[in-house]
């Protein structure tokens, strides 16, 4: 039973391991994202940092990406700017692209 038992422990340890990498890439793609808006909003670099950490506090609130990107959209749309759910979506796939390399990059 050990071998089985070293396996199911490996196993366990690998998805908690993928887990987290999963949570980090998300949460840094959301400090991108902020960063992203943040500059189409022309925020000061202080409001910049402040929007990216709101950004990625809204995911931890909700599942998926559908809170993410109607805050976005929301927030342009009050900022007098026009950015719909598509451009919202093409920003966050390349944030997303971006925070992978940056966490593989930094392992």
């Amino acid at each position: 039973m050990t071998t089985f038992d070293d396996r199911e422990r490996a196993s366990e340890a690998n998805f908690a391991r993928e887990e987290e990498m999963a949570f980090r890439i998300t949460a840094r793609r959301n400090r991108l994202l902020g960063g992203w808006a943040a500059h189409e909003m022309t925020l000061t670099p202080e409001e910049t940092d402040a929007y990216a950490t709101a950004l990625v506090h809204a995911d931890m609130e909700g599942g998926g990406d559908d809170d993410v990107v109607r805050k976005l959209v929301g927030d342009l749309t009050a900022a007098g700017l026009d950015h719909d759910e598509a451009a919202v979506r093409r920003a966050l796939a390349q944030q997303m692209i971006e925070a992978r390399r940056q966490l593989l990059e930094a392992h």
